[in-house]
């Protein structure tokens, strides 16, 4: 058995009288890809900010490559990165200064031949000197994920990585991914409303309903324990099924 990059244990955040993640507890081993599936309120990037220390949990605990993301966070921090949609990157400045402002802030070395590898990588070559604020979504988006490798994570949390892509951009996105995990022997947990690109991607899955944790499992024992053809029609029966007991 790997040991565990990312513990959580007993996890809770509430907004005054709402709990947006109840009581959540796993693991995710290390060098493995583990996806947090829910609808939308499940409590999927609540649960990615306070891994991050962006909220600090109402009650529980955090063990990221072991380290106490609670009380002392900063040790692991320089070993991590993220991407995420909701999280933009300051419009004024270029592509190449955005990335190299967090170049220097990880401490990365030779940060000029680090930049042009994931410019090649990325295919942002012709975007590096236009400003960040000028570019599109799905632009924006590859920018996002080279600016999370920058430092060659351990651990990386991400928050739809695909979003806005067109479908080459994002299959060619899932390959980098996929080749950087098994390459470097990163442990990542994602969020995605994309089963495809969980079921290609992911080891493990958790998911996440009104905050809680309802089901986990590998992806196809998952589809085999719900008598499905496909991840995708697990996740509409688990969110038809929270739509009844809403109503």
């Amino acid at each position: 058995m790997r040991a565990p990059a990312i513990e959580v244990r007993g996890l809770n955040k509430r907004f005054g009288s709402v709990t947006a993640v109840d009581g959540i507890s796993f693991a995710v081993p290390e060098a493995s890809t583990c996806a947090l599936l829910g609808g939308n309120g499940a409590g999927k990037t609540t649960t990615l900010a306070m891994l991050l220390g962006l909220l600090l949990p109402s009650s529980g605990s955090i063990r990221i490559m072991g380290v106490d993301m609670i009380k002392n966070r900063y040790p692991a921090l320089s070993r991590m990165n993220f991407t995420s949609p909701y999280v933009d990157l300051p419009h004024r400045l270029t592509v190449k200064q955005n990335l190299d402002v967090y170049a220097r802030l990880y401490g990365v070395r030779h940060r000029a031949a680090c930049l042009r590898s994931l410019a090649e990588r990325f295919d942002l070559d012709a975007l590096m000197n236009r400003a960040y604020g000028s570019l599109s979504a799905g632009q924006r988006t590859r920018v996002a994920l080279a600016k999370a490798l920058l430092n060659e994570p351990e651990v990386l949390l991400m928050d739809e990585p695909t979003a806005s892509l067109d479908p080459a951009s994002a299959d060619t996105v899932r390959t980098l991914l996929k080749a950087y995990q098994e390459k470097s022997g990163a442990t990542v947990l994602l969020a995605s409303h994309n089963m495809q690109e969980v079921e290609r991607l992911c080891d493990n899955v958790l998911i996440l309903k009104q905050g809680r944790i309802v089901d986990r499992d590998t992806p196809a024992m998952l589809v085999q324990k719900y008598g499905r053809d496909s991840l995708e029609q697990v996740f509409i029966d688990i969110a038809r099924d929270q739509d009844r007991q809403s109503a």
